[in-house]
């Protein structure tokens, strides 16, 4: 039997809404479709084939969200990593348009599916800014600034002055803001979730790790510690939590910490000076940083932190050292949270989407972007699981690429993340 785990010690935990009932399954199941993995693409590909009348059951090993899914940053951020002139030439004219048209119509699709099923998070779109504090990052933003202005998209760039007026802050040269971005209270959401994917008529069942994934005669057979599924399809969606279920799959990806360190609620003055118009906002830097304030005014600062789970704001005192040469007005407010989750980085910073047998999908490697993207991710692999290979998805669907010498990726981790603060610190 698997040891239940109790959530990071984190603000989510402390203020989310209740969790659904998820009881761990105990008898064995026939079902059409078995998802393994109960975060944000799992649960809405669920969701989306309840709606469509198929039988799909979620195999999620501790509680829906206890992974990236309820523990990220809230950022709801349209596009993926890559420039759009950049997708295009990586994957061709046709199927890069429409990578692009989905990929920035994410945080719509997101949160028109919470307003749909009324889902309790917290949830806002007050844009998203991608900012920059040196010449260099400062011209490739505005760079693809025009590549989405082109595309007609509701992008704009903005100067130091409009960002001091945005941030309180006189750190920044230049962002690109995106009006479709926004924010939302991550495990509110991922528990809002699964209580919709089990409305319309899914089943999810926490406390439940698929032990085994084999074939058995024309289906697939999956064994968990207390209980046998049989599904016609399987889709595996672990992300960042990816052990050996599948052959080489865990070497695709490289799972990273993400941390996050909060205030106690800012008095309305502190709040207004910091992000008067409530964007969400992250650096274009060696070292990624993101923050936003909630809707109880509390800061939220996120970055990488130490490549281990840590349980306290102290744990990541440089992410609270930052926000005070941000805004000196911070120093001496008390921090009240820090905690972390692992993401799943991949080698090319793509999502990836494999197919490696028949009637089995994967999806994984959010790259950071995994609110949005997810969820709308689980619309496209619910219609590549009811219609098969045939039904063209708006991701490439690929082979499964193991990363050369992964064993030593913890090191080489550490070690890009020291380097990138040096270089930030220093401007480089």
């Amino acid at each position: 039997m698997n040891a239940r785990l109790p959530l990071p010690p984190s603000l989510y935990a402390d203020t989310a809404v209740a969790p659904v009932a998820t009881p761990p399954l105990d008898v064995d199941k026939s079902v059409s479709v078995a998802i393994i993995g109960g975060g944000y693409t799992g649960l809405s590909t669920a969701l989306h084939l309840a709606e469509q009348g198929v039988e799909a059951l979620v195999l999620e090993a501790q509680e829906p969200g206890w992974g990236a899914s309820g523990n990220n940053g809230g950022h709801t951020n349209p596009g993926l990593k890559h420039d759009p002139d950049q997708i295009e030439a990586d994957f061709g004219a046709e199927l890069g348009r429409r990578m692009i048209d989905f990929a920035y119509g994410t945080t719509n699709f997101t949160h028109d599916l919470i307003r749909r099923y009324q889902i309790p998070c917290e949830a806002r779109q007050n844009g998203t800014l991608r900012t920059a504090y040196n010449e260099a990052n400062a011209a490739a933003i505005e760079a693809t600034a025009k590549q989405c202005i082109r595309r007609g998209m509701p992008v704009t760039y903005l100067d130091r002055e409009q960002l001091r007026e945005m941030t309180g802050t006189d750190r920044y040269i230049g962002a690109m803001l995106d009006s479709r971005g926004g924010d939302l209270h991550p495990l509110s959401y991922a528990r809002g979730l699964a209580r919709a994917a089990i409305s319309a008529g899914a089943k999810v069942h926490g406390e439940t790790p698929a032990l085994s994934l084999r074939r058995d005669g024309s289906r697939w057979r999956i064994e968990t510690p207390r209980a046998v599924v049989h599904a016609d399809k399987v889709l595996l969606a672990t992300n960042g939590f990816t052990d050996d279920l599948w052959p080489a799959l865990r070497r695709t990806i490289v799972p990273v910490f993400s941390s996050i360190a909060a205030t106690a609620p800012l008095s309305d003055d502190v709040a207004r000076s910091i992000m008067p118009t409530r964007p969400v906002l992250y650096e274009s830097g060696h070292i990624t940083v993101y923050y936003r304030i909630d809707q109880q005014n509390r800061l939220l600062m996120g970055g990488r932190g130490p490549m281990r789970w840590i349980s306290a704001p102290d744990d990541v005192a440089y992410l609270m050292r930052y926000a005070e040469r941000l805004w000196p007005q911070l120093k001496g407010v008390a921090w009240t949270h820090g905690w972390n989750s692992r993401l799943a980085i991949t080698k090319d910073h793509y999502p990836h989407v494999h197919e490696p047998a028949e009637s089995v999908l994967i999806s994984l490697g959010c790259n950071g972007r995994g609110v949005a993207l997810s969820t709308a991710m689980g619309a496209q692999l619910a219609r590549r699981l009811i219609g098969g290979a045939g039904a063209e998805i708006d991701m490439p669907v690929t082979g499964i690429k193991p990363i050369p010498m992964h064993a030593f990726w913890p090191v080489g981790v550490t070690t890009a993340v020291i380097a990138g603060r040096v270089r930030d610190r220093l401007g480089l």
